[in-house]
């Protein structure tokens, strides 16, 4: 058994990620767009906003937002298609205490003084509800058509993160590839100390660069044998830095709605199952130290808002105090 529940708390940062991620504890919450749409790359965004508010009212932790710039038909998947950032800002005027994800941002693609001022941005909106993922990109074909190359993107991400870091700073003074900011400042300021920043996957660095430099880890679905294996060896690098820090992960489900007992069948990066398999999945990945699981409905076949409440009734219970 993964030895996760010694750990008195993770680092206060803000509202949003204060209240999704807590030791010992999973919380759940809700890709966006909460829609189906299996045999398209884009969906129709019907009823966007108020899947959102009605996933807040429910209790869902957080909704999470993908940053997909090109609808690039080998990727197949568009995301919400709007823009993260305008995205996240239009849902901050809109909901009051859901926290607002993104998984995450694509940093070799956005100059960071630009990822750093509009996260900030959102993070004082929503009242410190922002959390930010980050990640590398693996999708080849976006990088010549904003004149980059993809195989260095790795070292563009390391310097991405410490510029992003340094402008949570008064007046910061430092150098690298994406610039020298010199007599200035960037406002706002993160309404912590720093933005919550958490990251993809390996984003082309070594495992311990990442314990060392997130505020959590944004990781995939695994069988649980090996996943407690893998959240064992991230545990053992974040405590070597003196602290802990919270790992999530994604999860596609189809809910059956007539059979709570209905087997798991698998799906890309997921499972069709009964409410009562999802339920047992869901607290393996808390015994072996998952914090938050969000919960993709692409491939779902029910009503969207049908399958929203029963997750809410039979599902949160569970993973609330």
């Amino acid at each position: 058994m993964l030895d996760h529940v010694d750990s008195a708390s993770f680092p206060a940062i803000n509202r949003g990620y204060d209240t999704t991620f807590r030791p010992g504890r999973l919380s759940v919450g809700v890709v966006v767009p909460i829609a189906a749409y299996p045999d398209s790359r884009a969906p129709d965004m019907a009823r966007h906003l108020e899947r959102v508010q009605l996933a807040e009212s429910l209790g869902f932790a957080a909704v999470w937002l993908r940053d997909v710039p090109f609808d690039v038909p080998s990727f197949g998947d568009a995301g919400q298609t709007f823009d993260p950032f305008v995205y996240l800002g239009f849902l901050a005027a809109r909901t009051e205490r859901i926290a607002l994800g993104v998984a995450s941002i694509i940093l070799p693609l956005r100059h960071p003084a630009h990822v750093a001022k509009a996260a900030a941005s959102v993070d004082v909106l929503s009242g410190g509800r922002l959390i930010l993922g980050v990640a590398s990109g693996d999708r080849p074909e976006e990088y010549p058509a904003m004149s980059m190359d993809f195989p260095d993107r790795g070292a563009r991400f390391r310097e991405s993160v410490d510029y992003i870091r340094q402008m949570a700073e008064d007046f910061p003074a430092f150098e690298n590839h994406h610039g020298a900011p010199r007599g200035m400042d960037m406002l706002p300021k993160p309404v912590g100390a720093r933005l919550p920043l958490l990251v993809t996957g390996g984003s082309q660095q070594e495992p311990g660069w990442v314990a060392a430099n997130s505020d959590g880890w944004m990781t995939y679905p695994r069988n649980p044998i090996h996943q407690a294996q893998v959240i064992a060896d991230w545990r053992t690098r974040v405590r070597a830095e003196g602290i802990d820090k919270p790992v999530m992960q994604p999860l596609y489900v189809d809910l059956v709605a007539d059979d709570p007992d209905s087997p798991p069948q698998p799906l890309h990066l997921g499972f069709r199952s009964g409410v009562n398999p999802l339920r047992n999945y869901l607290k393996t990945l808390e015994t072996i130290g998952v914090n938050h699981v969000a919960l993709n409905l692409r491939f779902n076949r029910a009503n969207i808002e049908t399958t929203l409440t029963r997750l809410a009734e039979d599902i949160l219970p569970g993973f609330t105090d």
